[in-house]
């Protein structure tokens, strides 16, 4: 695994399977939570200019669309990659969108924590890509997926982490010009606390 740290030259978005009809099983994480963490990961990785790729599986039948919330904040023209396969990455389209991102670095989200986060990116890892699990952007049916999911990536050598955490560390500066509108992206109830302290001491 390589150990530089995530740029926003080095990385890619892949979200997988984020609808609505897999969010009614949610239950590691409420279900306005997921939206939130997700939404705000998208955001984040538009505003940095990342390249995102995003894949359901059934839309039209099995598990419905895509949650509007997340929907609304893609890039317009970006394609939904709807799929039939188990592991996102078995999908050529989406092995090769990603590939065609040129990125080393994937960072991954979805529903569920362990089949459509964990299956692509230990498939991404063994295919020499570093890859990154949103823990908090994705979700699961219960508290054994959850912890076996955690520990199969884990073994697998996928990194977990929060969603706002890889996005500041390619922020990686407070004082970029993109730093006050990333942090209103990733909304992180603590920071506007802190603003408003911050801005209730200078009057």
């Amino acid at each position: 695994m390589n150990n530089t740290a995530l740029t926003t030259d080095n990385a890619a978005l892949l979200l997988v399977d984020h609808q609505i009809g897999l969010f009614t099983g949610v239950r590691d994480i409420t279900v306005g939570e997921l939206k939130h963490n997700v939404t705000a990961l998208a955001k984040a990785a538009s505003r940095l200019n990342l390249p995102i790729v995003v894949t359901t599986t059934a839309a039209d039948s099995l598990w419905g669309p895509l949650i509007p919330e997340l929907q609304a904040v893609l890039p317009d023209k970006l394609e939904v990659i709807d799929r039939s396969t188990v592991n996102a990455w078995n999908d050529d389209r989406v092995r090769n969108a990603v590939e065609a991102t040129g990125r080393t670095k994937l960072i991954i989200a979805g529903v569920s924590l362990e089949v459509c986060a964990a299956f692509p990116a230990i498939s991404a890892t063994a295919a020499g890509y570093d890859a990154y699990v949103a823990v908090d952007a994705s979700g699961t049916f219960s508290a054994t997926k959850r912890e076996t999911g955690l520990l199969r990536l884990q073994q697998a050598g996928v990194i977990v982490s929060d969603y706002a955490s890889l996005a500041v560390e390619m922020l990686a500066d407070n004082a970029h010009p993109l730093a006050g509108d990333l942090y209103a992206d990733l909304d992180m109830p603590f920071a506007v606390l802190v603003g408003q302290l911050s801005a209730a001491n200078s009057r």
